[in-house]
């Protein structure tokens, strides 16, 4: 019987996904942990949730319930199913990273938890049952510096001898039109740098993405500000050890792991004042964060950056440590795993 179940529901790779396989490649050493619903990578097989509530049916050995840790609605509403419906002998536990007010049936869900971990204080201002405050982690095994940055980014076959780049859905609130517009402020004074647009829009963003395209078209600049679409998961460490700058500039971010991913990679980045930029920037010294919706401003900061060689290795060095020692996937997961004792232990109480 395992005594931890971690559900991943959601068919895409996403940030909440990526934050989830970070946490399990940890734990499965810690844990009898099954995976339920979508693969993660680097994870074990998952199995169904129909099997997951089969194998919650009784209480693993020496516990008094099994634990279920849900991320998003669905997994929610699965776990508390099998809790309150079938009456099984699980406690459910949430990760919430979100930075406002959750809408009224999301905050239901949420109320039904035994326990909340939020990411920052900020979020846990927005739910109830915290039991700790456990900022999202970057798994620093896959994530590394490279020990040729200029080779690892001729090897990608982008051109250029030095790469920025935004990952995350194309959308306004990820801000893409702000990079597209920072990079156009940048490029011509910066020969040899290509700057990399790395996601796709969903149906009801096709109109921004192609907006965007036609407004790099017209700026002739379709060679240097590129569209890639996705990169899987399983190539996003070499793309990050090849790039020089990672510049994020949402209007809304909840957490934000792609400047993390970037430190543990040896890249300082630049990011609008959302997520939990701020804190990862370590007052500057890992990579700068400037006012939202202000593209000039993230120019400036990349090239003052990128402008000055031994800066730009110091901030490398600095966000590599800072991952690291702050930041990384193995003290998010011991975070979680006191979570988890707190309730097994007062359960036996």
């Amino acid at each position: 019987m395992a005594e931890l179940f971690v559900t991943n529901f959601n068919p895409r790779f996403t940030g909440v996904s990526a934050t989830a396989a970070n946490v399990v490649r940890q734990q499965v050493g810690a844990f009898d942990l099954r995976l339920v619903g979508r693969p993660l990578p680097g994870c074990p097989e998952p199995i169904t949730p129909r099997a997951a509530r089969a194998l919650s049916r009784t209480p693993p050995p020496g516990r008094p319930f099994a634990i279920w840790h849900v991320r998003r609605n669905p997994e929610m509403r699965a776990a508390l199913w099998a809790r309150d419906v079938l009456g099984l002998p699980v406690r459910i536990v949430f990760t919430s990273a979100a930075q406002r007010r959750h809408s009224a049936f999301p905050r239901w869900l949420i109320s039904r938890m035994d326990a909340v971990i939020a990411t920052t204080e900020r979020a846990a201002d927005f739910v109830p049952h915290v039991r700790a405050v456990v900022p999202h982690g970057v798994d620093t095994d896959i994530f590394t510096p490279a020990a040729d940055r200029a080779a690892e980014w001729a090897a990608l076959g982008f051109g250029g001898r030095i790469g920025l780049a935004t990952i995350g859905r194309i959308r306004p609130e990820k801000g893409t039109d702000l990079f597209v517009e920072a990079m156009l402020r940048l490029l011509p004074d910066l020969p040899g740098a290509v700057a990399l647009v790395v996601g796709r829009a969903a149906r009801e963003h096709q109109k921004f993405d192609l907006e965007l395209k036609d407004r790099v078209q017209r700026a002739g600049m379709i060679d240097r500000i590129r569209f890639v679409g996705e990169i899987p998961a399983a190539r996003l460490p070499a793309l990050m050890r090849a790039l020089s700058l990672v510049v994020q500039l949402p209007r809304y971010e909840g957490y934000g792991m792609v400047p993390l991913e970037g430190m543990a990679s040896g890249v300082p980045f630049v990011a609008s004042d959302a997520g939990h930029y701020r804190d990862f920037s370590d007052a500057g010294r890992c990579g700068l964060v400037v006012p939202r919706e202000a593209p000039a401003a993230a120019a400036e900061a990349a090239r003052a950056i990128l402008s000055d060689p031994g800066r730009h290795a110091a901030m490398g060095r600095t966000a590599c440590e800072t991952a690291r020692q702050k930041f990384s996937a193995a003290t998010e997961a011991a975070g979680i795993a006191r979570v988890y004792d707190a309730l097994w232990q007062g359960a036996a109480r």
